[in-house]
């Protein structure tokens, strides 16, 4: 089978290249990426010469690099996106063109090259936010209701992949993932800005009274379900992956990685809340669990550890992430 993945040098799509070509090795994959800042061939390396895998740089919104990159594929799974709120704030139309028009563009293209799965990565976002201290959950079938341009622009590509299974009939399935963390997660986001400040001698900036609610999910098991529902998973249907079973608010995450870092509250900074700031998130993964047979294998505690030793002994590789234009966006972002 050949996969033409979208976004495998990021985050979540070079881990699930890894996965992949571990757990499917008589597979190939295309990896099909523009390299913005968050894209890092580096996470590729150990597949560099692999003769199953294949990269080529490329934009989601071109629709004729996408044609060409796409024929003879089997299966697309699409990670490829703009993903920071803070960025997206900042500058929306960049999350509408990736995040909807890139969408549309592989679409059309999916359909016309016939692949038989076209899988969309989303984000528990497009549902909006829940009230603290409450056992409410997000499902499947939980209304829409985003909050930041960011969640705005995945709910619209949700809608779009499934409009495309109502009036054409592309095979499709959707997962809508909780925060994911894990090796290879570029240093905006909140664990590997932690640990990698802390291993700078840096203060951690925590977002207003830290008491925002988090579902975390360690990305290899992210990896896992995305395989599950491939194989198991019923098209035109959506699941949601979670990793946790309990709240637990994101300063008393940072307080895990400071113990676990041998480091004490004193290296906590709070900073000024973020505009429109989501206060709760909770994904109910029972479905996912009871129709496919997956679960989450690691806790939050055995999954920071893991992440927080896998930065210590990667230091080269976050130093280069951290350096130049990266700076600066830390600096108009959390010291101003």
């Amino acid at each position: 089978m050949k996969l033409f993945v979208t976004g495998g040098a990021g985050f979540i799509g070079s881990n699930f290249v890894h996965y992949w070509l571990k757990k499917h090795p008589e597979d190939s994959i295309l990896n099909f990426d523009k390299l913005t800042y968050a894209g890092n061939l580096e996470n590729l390396k150990d597949v560099e010469t692999n003769p199953h895998y294949t990269f080529i740089q490329g934009d989601i919104c071109d629709p004729e690099a996408v044609h060409r990159a796409m024929q003879g594929s089997d299966v697309v799974v699409h990670f490829a996106a703009e993903s920071h709120v803070d960025r997206s704030i900042l500058d929306p139309s960049l999350f509408v063109k990736t995040n909807v028009e890139g969408t549309a563009v592989l679409l059309n293209s999916a359909l016309e090259h016939k692949v038989q799965r076209f899988h969309h990565i989303s984000t528990d976002e497009v549902f909006g936010a829940l009230p603290l201290n409450s056992e409410l959950m997000f499902t499947e079938h939980t209304a829409y209701h985003p909050h930041s341009p960011y969640s705005a622009s995945k709910a619209g590509s949700d809608h779009l992949v499934r409009a495309y299974f109502d009036t054409y009939g592309l095979p499709i399935t959707i997962s809508n993932c909780s925060n994911n963390y894990g090796p290879f997660h570029f240093p905006e986001k909140l664990f590997p800005l932690a640990i990698t400040n802390l291993l700078e001698g840096k203060k951690v900036p925590v977002y207003g009274d830290g008491l925002y609610v988090r579902d975390w999910l360690y990305v290899e098991d992210h990896c896992r379900a995305i395989d599950c529902i491939l194989s198991k998973g019923e098209i035109g249907k959506t699941y949601l992956i979670g990793g946790m079973s309990q709240d637990i608010p994101n300063v008393e995450i940072v307080k895990k990685i400071l113990t676990l870092m041998g480091k004490d509250e004193s290296s906590i900074e709070y900073v000024k809340d973020r505009p429109g700031h989501d206060r709760r998130y909770a994904v109910d993964w029972s479905m996912i669990h009871r129709e496919l047979g997956w679960e989450p294998t690691e806790s939050i505690d055995s999954g920071l550890a893991k992440t927080i030793e896998w930065f210590q002994t990667n230091e080269s590789w976050w130093k280069r992430v951290k350096s130049g234009a990266y700076q600066e966006y830390y600096k108009k972002q959390y010291e101003t």
